[in-house]
Formats: structure tokens, sequence, C-alpha cells
């Protein structure tokens, strides 16, 4: 083969310098941190099913279901934050630096409001962790799915510093798109989850 031809084969020079979406490495990194997620959500989710299935009343005798008032806050607080988490990808995807910075900012500031209502869950769920059975799976789907909002809030909140700090760049664009669709990952896991703390208890 002629050097000529090696050289035409080996340019890389007609690649893009990035990335965004399915085109980039990190994209499918976090497409199966989340597979791997859901997996853990489904098992705990299982967990709760078993146990409840297991007894003759659930929650058991002398335990009270939680407090419907919180849950149900919480719960609308965090379908609506999709709105401007949907507002971010997209502006995200346009690489609108403007509008990627102040609505990442708002994101992070949801996430306070809701790591609050989530602690006014706790205090709201009506039996403690080491009670019983029925204690220790709601707590576990609570603490589960509250690591995951406390663990976004602070991805969010250091993507967001560097947003204000730094002059933004392709793969800035890419982390906050990643960041966006984990969110809607979150925000979906709950909803079943949501069902099975507050209102299995009230349907057995």
């Amino acid at each position: 083969m002629s050097t000529r031809a090696t050289r035409t084969i080996g340019d890389l020079s007609a690649l893009p310098g990035s990335a965004n979406g399915p085109t980039h490495l990190v994209w499918w990194g976090n497409f199966g941190f989340m597979l791997i997620e859901g997996m853990v959500f489904v098992l705990a989710a299982g967990s709760c099913l078993y146990l409840a299935a297991q007894g003759s009343s659930w929650p058991p005798k002398g335990d009270a279901p939680p407090d419907l008032l919180w849950g149900a806050v919480f719960t609308v607080m965090l379908v609506a934050s999709e709105v401007p988490n949907l507002l971010l990808l997209r502006a995200s995807k346009r690489k609108q630096a403007r509008a990627t910075r102040w609505l990442a900012l708002l994101m992070v500031l949801l996430g306070f409001v809701l790591t609050g209502l989530r602690a006014a869950e706790f205090a709201h769920l009506g039996v403690g962790w080491d009670k019983d059975a029925y204690g220790s799976v709601i707590w576990m789907l609570m603490v589960l799915h509250t690591t995951h909002v406390v663990t976004e809030l602070g991805e969010t909140g250091v993507q967001t510093l560097w947003l204000f700090t730094h002059e933004i760049g392709d793969d800035q664009f890419a982390d906050m798109e990643d960041d966006s669709n984990y969110w809607t990952f979150v925000v979906v896991a709950w909803l079943p989850l949501y069902g099975l703390v507050y209102w299995l208890p009230r349907l057995l």
C-alpha cells in the first residue's frame, strides 16, 4: 500500500472535535449507569412486594401508613421539575450558554427544595426503620431514592458552579445533557416507588 493511501486511511482531521448524545462515550456510560440503578430499584420494589404478600396485613397491625400530604407535595414538585429540566436539555443541545447556566441554577434550587420536602417525608413515615420488616423496607425505598436525589443535586451543583466560573465548551454542554437525562431517570424511578410507599399500604 502506498504512503499516500496510508495517510488517507489514517487521516482523522475530518472527525469532529466534540460530540454529544449517543455519539459521546460518556452518554453511553450514563445510560449504562441508569440501567444498573434501574435494576436496583426493581429489586428493591420486588422485596417490598414479596414482604407485603407474606403477612396477613400490610402494614402490620400497630403500624400506620405514611402521611399522604408530604409525599404528594414532593411528588408534584418532582414531576413539575421536569419542565425546567427539559428546557435545560434543549438549551444544552442547542449550546445556548446563558439559558444553560440559569436553568442549571434553577435545577439546583429545586433540588434543595425537594431535599427539604423529602426530609419532611421521613418525619411522617409513621414507622421507624428498625421496628419491623415493613418499616425496614419502606425506609429502604425512601433512602434509596433520596440517595439519587442528593447525589444528582451535588452533581448539578458542581457543574453549575463551573458554568458560572468558566467558559462553556462543547464538553460542558454534553455534560449538562447527560445530567438532564439522569434527572429524568430520578423522576420516573420515583413514581412506582411512590405507589409502593404511600398507596400499597392503603390498598391491601
